[in-house]
């Protein structure tokens, strides 16, 4: 990562899993905004790659699809440096080490970034296909507001 990005974005999914594309879709509406010194990435949620990509970031966000049985579209916000998140929220990925147990294992290894948001959108349908189903579809614009805000905090954009 350039030395001049302060924030990294992290998108985390599969667009051909319906819901589970719900992280990279909103990456890619917040990457067309342009925001400066804010980095925008996709990644499929496999653990060892999403420690790698914020090994030297600062400010990371995180954007998945979760399922914990709320109601699809719950937008869920955790702050990881904090405490753990709910691992199991994140067993939507077809990935056995993926972002609740890279986030644990980083934490475990004193490697987390200073500042680790997680945005997780509760979904619906994680079969094979494309599109969102209604409930995600109106999250997403939710959690591009919910990121702005947080980049905001982080001094980024006035």
């Amino acid at each position: 990562m350039p030395a001049n990005v302060r924030i990294l974005i992290i998108g985390v999914g599969n667009e051909y899993r319906s819901d589970d594309a719900v992280g990279i879709l909103i990456a890619r509406r917040l990457r067309e905004l342009s925001l400066n010194r804010v980095t925008v990435i996709e990644k499929s949620g496999e653990g060892t790659e999403l420690m790698e990509s914020w090994k030297n970031a600062d400010n990371v966000i995180l954007i998945d699809a979760v399922a914990s049985g709320a109601k699809p579209g719950t937008i869920h916000r955790f702050d990881a440096r904090a405490r753990p998140i709910p691992a199991s929220y994140f067993r939507c990925s077809t990935h056995a080490f993926g972002v609740g147990e890279a986030i644990e294992l980083a934490r475990t290894l004193n490697r987390l970034p200073a500042n680790l948001t997680v945005f997780g959108i509760e979904g619906k349908v994680f079969n094979t296909g494309t599109g969102l189903s209604p409930d995600v579809q109106e999250a997403t614009g939710q959690v591009v507001e919910l990121v702005l805000l947080q980049i905001r905090a982080l001094g980024q954009i006035g």
